[in-house]
């Protein structure tokens, strides 16, 4: 047999076949020696032969160890004293699970089910009966050396898949990691790893949408500068920590605390109604009023609570909760401190002024006391005019003249914001119409963007006044736009389709700028005041700023840098890349009649850029 194999195997012997070429050559010309030989020369193949199991399944162990294993066994199952062919066959493939076996026999005492079932899998034994033929050998060697060498190579190919894979999962869980250690840090006090003001504002936020009633509580630690003074900033600290979790202890559950800041907490719970909540607050408060060792110190503690409860759907503006609950804190400590004070609206004369403004305003509309100015927008280069602003004023005969931060949210929280927005529109579109070609921007709160077919009132308004959508940009801030980001984006999208410019107002306060800035359908950033008030002053506000006005160049939008009040502001923004300024230092709002004369000249300063100059500085409204 195994003769029959080294004969199967051998090289073929080329020297008879180039005596017959030269011959062929001799009778028939160069044409026959050209010719391809009928039996061109095989494979080379590596033989081991052995000739007992044992020593086979030695030879595959040690050609393992080399890193030299076989392709291909050839195993007769009757074989010698020994082994069989069988058992043979299952310990090389117990040793090597990639070998191909090749049973060769004339009669076996096992059928092949029970072959595969010792030295399986079934896609890797073959079989070869006897007597056989030399190219049946050759041929079935040489497909499974090669299908050998594939499946090494696609198991290679498989494990750097693999590899890559595994190294692609490890730098994600490392990514989530930093993520979730990120999110963390921006949402909690570094000194408690208490819930910080971000966080707490999130979750006010979600209490006042939500329909339960709960109470909110400011908790102020009496006589902390005295401990800190006495004791040095590290006892103070241990003692704000020490406090934090006995206020996490002492509140009910389903309660939210959180460290706002210095020696300030706040907490939300819920509350059938003010006794509740009273109690909840004499609970805290009692937290706070023990003695405490702090790093060897005897201090005794106290607070003093404000407390201010909400009914469903009475407010909407978590920030007057937060008001509303520091004028009773306030109210505790005039009190004597250690106190717990509820807030009612006696504490806050300016309720009852903005009840006297909602009566006043809803006549104010008719009465013709409103006016829009026109705050012009110039493009940054040649302090060319591009467009104007339209800001609201109101002169109250009663009040005199009543900011806009005033009585727009008094409007927003009542129905007369809609009928004030109509007003403004119509105003504004009834100017622009004389101007040559800017564009008029106007603001509208979210309760008038939420409004019941927005669009639709807009788009009407504008026909009716017979003034292209182009030249009308609708100024949003991502209030509006936060509660409802779905429909929010399909509203933006119907307008831009009109045709309208949509500017995105305060960006960089709201709650998920750069979400916005991807989802929604934007032609202008309006940089935030605040910002530019500490450009060049704080290291933080001069790269929001930069990193805004990059991001919108990189988006292909205009940025508006509002409230510039100084030359040297001028000077930076124009540093940075931003398109369009807006500000005191350029001009003051201004009225209808100013600001078409300034439209037919579409220069700020005579001679352009280089006339910039100094102009009246204050606080722009």
């Amino acid at each position: 047999m195994h003769d029959s194999y080294a004969r199967s195997f051998a090289p073929r012997d080329t020297a008879a076949g180039d005596a017959l070429s030269a011959m062929a050559s001799e009778l028939f010309g160069d044409a026959a020696a050209d010719a391809p030989s009928a039996e061109p020369a095989g494979p080379a193949f590596a033989l081991t032969h052995r000739m007992q199991g044992l020593d086979g399944v030695a030879a595959v162990e040690a050609a393992l160890k080399l890193g030299e294993p076989y392709s291909v066994a050839f195993i007769d199952v009757r074989m010698p004293p020994g082994i069989d062919g069988k058992e043979t066959a299952r310990r090389i493939r117990a040793l090597d699970p990639d070998i191909n076996l090749v049973i060769v026999t004339g009669y076996s005492d096992f059928s092949p089910l029970e072959i595969s079932r010792a030295a399986g899998p079934a896609d890797k034994i073959f079989y070869i009966a006897k007597p056989f033929e030399v190219e049946e050998i050759v041929q079935t060697a040489t497909a499974l050396c090669h299908r050998w060498a594939a499946d090494r190579e696609l198991a290679a190919a498989r494990e750097a898949l693999a590899g890559q894979v595994r190294l692609l999962e490890e730098q994600a869980l490392e990514l989530s990691a930093n993520e979730s250690r990120a999110v963390h840090m921006a949402n909690h006090d570094s000194l408690t790893d208490a819930p910080n003001r971000l966080a707490f504002l999130r979750a006010l936020h979600g209490s006042v949408r939500s329909d339960e009633r709960f109470a909110m509580t400011m908790i102020d630690l009496d006589r902390f500068k005295l401990i800190n003074d006495s004791f040095g900033h590290l006892a103070g600290d241990e003692l704000i920590r020490v406090v934090c979790g006995k206020l996490h202890a002492a509140a009910p559950r389903g309660s939210f605390i959180a460290r706002l800041g210095g020696d300030e907490f706040a907490a939300l719970f819920p509350a059938t109604g003010e006794d509740e909540a009273v109690m909840v607050c004499e609970r805290l408060l009692k937290a706070c009023s023990e003695t405490f060792s702090v790093f060897g110190h005897s201090v005794q503690g106290g607070a003093s609570l404000g407390v201010v409860v909400i009914e469903p759907g009475s407010t909407n503006d978590p920030i007057d909760v937060m008001r509303r609950a520091d004028l009773a804190l306030n109210e505790a400590k005039r009190g004597g401190r250690g106190l717990v004070r509820v807030f009612d609206e006696s504490m806050d004369e300016s309720i009852r002024f903005r009840r006297q403004i909602e009566g006043g305003l809803s006549k104010a509309i008719a009465g013709g006391e409103l006016k829009l100015v026109y705050q012009p927008i110039v493009a940054s280069g040649a302090m060319k005019v591009t467009g104007f602003e339209a800001l609201l004023r109101w002169h109250s005969p009663d009040y005199g003249m009543i900011s806009p931060a005033m009585f727009i949210p008094i409007a927003e929280e009542s129905n007369l914001i809609h009928e004030l927005g109509d007003w403004v529109l119509e105003t504004a579109l009834d100017a622009v119409k004389h101007w040559p070609d800017q564009y008029v921007s106007v603001n509208f709160s979210p309760r008038q963007f939420r409004r019941q077919n927005f669009v639709g009132r807009v788009i009407e308004r504008v026909q009716r006044s017979g003034v292209s959508p182009t030249r009308v940009q609708i100024e949003i801030t991502e209030t509006a736009i936060f509660d409802d980001a779905e429909r929010a984006a399909e509203t933006l999208y119907r307008l831009r389709q009109m045709g309208f410019r949509i500017a995105l107002d305060d960006f960089g306060t709201g709650y998920s700028s750069l979400y916005n800035i991807r989802k929604f359908a934007l032609d202008c950033l309006k940089i935030d005041r605040s910002f530019i008030d500490g450009l060049g002053r704080e290291r933080e506000s001069s790269a929001i700023v930069h990193s805004v006005i990059h991001l919108g160049r990189a988006l292909g939008m205009e940025v508006v840098a509002e409230g510039v009040e100084t030359e040297a502001q001028v000077q930076a923004l124009r540093v940075a890349g931003c398109s369009h300024l807006q500000g005191y230092f350029l001009a003051r709002p201004m009225a209808e009649e100013d600001a078409r004369d300034l439209a037919g000249k579409q220069f700020l300063f005579d001679g352009g850029a280089d006339a910039v100059q100094g102009a009246a500085t204050g606080t722009e409204g």
